[in-house]
């Protein structure tokens, strides 16, 4: 069984003021020189851009141009009715708003097409993988590992000995220690050699002594 039709005040609404405002257009077009098919033209123009305006707000709601071109429709729609409540003689119509009326429909085309040709998000560049997956690290840490205890006499050891930093070198921290083995091992597989200390220390970005004392670590020459 359907639904009773009710009445929608909104939707009433909605159609008095686009009669209104349709008729209020087409009067003040037909006064300005355009006359027959061109002056009903004319409320269909206004009447577009101002949805296309709207939709565009909809979806980007902090788009200068939606606005922009939804003032422009509405104050086409508003000025005609304005004009056609007794404040102009539609009889003698200035020049300036034959001119104006004349050029709408240009000016209603380059808003159409720039609401519904732009994009809505900017593109956004691709993102280096190798960047996406390089570790945060604090570059103003100052304190020094603490020291692994003593192995006892009996066990055997079970990691190879790290090289001893020079004296006064900075303490390099382990996840960046591993990261920059990574990009020399990767250097060293893709092209066979070494990779310079220099290379290394412009890849990491990092400062001198920290530079110097990776390359220290990893042997680099």
């Amino acid at each position: 069984m359907s639904r009773p039709i009710r009445p929608d005040a909104v939707l009433v609404q909605a159609v008095i003021a686009g009669a209104l405002s349709f008729a209020h257009l087409h009067d003040l077009a037909e006064a300005a020189g355009q006359t027959g098919w061109k002056a009903w033209a004319y409320p269909v123009s206004v009447d577009l851009l101002l949805v296309a305006a709207w939709r565009r707000l909809r979806t980007a709601r902090r788009d200068r141009s939606a606005w922009t071109w939804f003032v422009i429709a509405l104050f086409a729609s508003l000025g005609a009715n304005i004009a056609t409540a007794g404040l102009l003689d539609l009889a003698h119509v200035p020049a300036w708003l034959c001119i104006l009326v004349a050029g709408w429909p240009a000016l209603a085309f380059l808003g159409g097409t720039l609401l519904v040709h732009s994009p809505t998000d900017p593109a956004t560049p691709p993102q280096p993988v190798e960047e996406a997956t390089t570790p945060e690290v604090e570059m103003h840490r100052t304190d020094e590992p603490a020291p692994d205890p003593a192995p006892a006499a009996t066990a055997p050891e079970l990691t190879p000995a790290l090289p001893k930093p020079a004296p006064g070198a900075p303490a390099v921290p382990v996840a960046l220690l591993d990261h920059a083995r990574k990009i020399a091992d990767a250097h060293r597989a893709s092209t066979g050699s070494a990779m310079p200390a220099d290379a290394l220390s412009a890849r990491l970005q990092l400062p001198a002594p920290m530079a110097d004392a990776i390359a220290a670590e990893l042997q680099l020459t």
